[in-house]
């Protein structure tokens, strides 16, 4: 599942390099896109659904409701800016197929990261809200990164809701609460193509920051 905000010049390297298999069906969540995102997905292989409201939790909502009349075995996420490496994906699901886990964190912190990958904002943020899932509901983890997999069966007990920057972490909070067993795996990471919708604007980091922040008090104290 690929959540996609013009992502035109991208898209088609991300595409590519999905191995199939294990992928058998690859959807493009379309966010609003003015550039040729959604036409570039369909010239390379990939189901489209349209979620014109903003919002990374928006788009994957949209995302999992298509696939819900066909549910896969499991659901990895992954960004469409090239910043992750497509080609790694067996290594984050063989936790899940292994029975190790049913949730699976690709941690970009633990993995190769190219020079400038990941912006201060991101290292800074990131080690905070991994410090802090510690604290409040005693997991450990090192990133709240965007390439992940989950077993379709616990997505749904997890019930999803967040439709903008607290996705990830809602993921990792609930997963906490219910112990859910998951795991980390080391992930590369690269500069992405294009600018980040989030870490690249001021506005974006700090709506994303608080968010989290947010998500993760109110969990802990309802």
């Amino acid at each position: 599942m690929i959540p996609a905000l013009n992502e035109e010049r991208a898209l088609p390297y991300v595409l590519r390099e999905i191995p199939r298999p294990p992928v058998r069906r690859v959807v493009v969540a379309d966010n609003g896109s003015t550039d040729a995102t959604a036409a570039v997905a369909v010239e390379n292989g990939a189901e489209v659904v349209h979620e014109p409201e903003r919002g990374y939790g928006a788009a994957c909502l949209r995302a999992l409701a298509h696939l819900d009349s066909d549910p896969p075995d499991i659901v990895v996420f992954l960004d469409g800016d090239y910043s992750d490496h497509p080609d790694e994906l067996p290594s984050l699901i063989q936790p899940i197929l292994e029975g190790r886990a049913d949730v699976v964190i690709g941690s970009r912190a633990t993995g190769r990261r190219e020079r400038g990958a990941l912006s201060p904002q991101q290292r800074v943020g990131n080690a905070i809200a991994s410090t802090a899932l510690g604290l409040l509901y005693g997991v450990r983890y090192t990133d709240l990164g965007p390439f992940r997999a989950v077993r379709w069966e616990t997505l749904e007990h997890l019930q999803m809701c967040d439709r903008n920057y607290g996705w990830t972490v809602e993921m990792q909070i609930k997963a906490a609460r219910q112990r859910i067993p998951y795991c980390e795996v080391p992930v590369s990471y690269r500069r992405r193509i294009g600018v980040s919708k989030v870490s690249g604007t001021v506005r974006g980091s700090v709506y994303a920051g608080a968010k989290i922040l947010w998500l993760l008090g109110r969990y802990a104290w309802s």
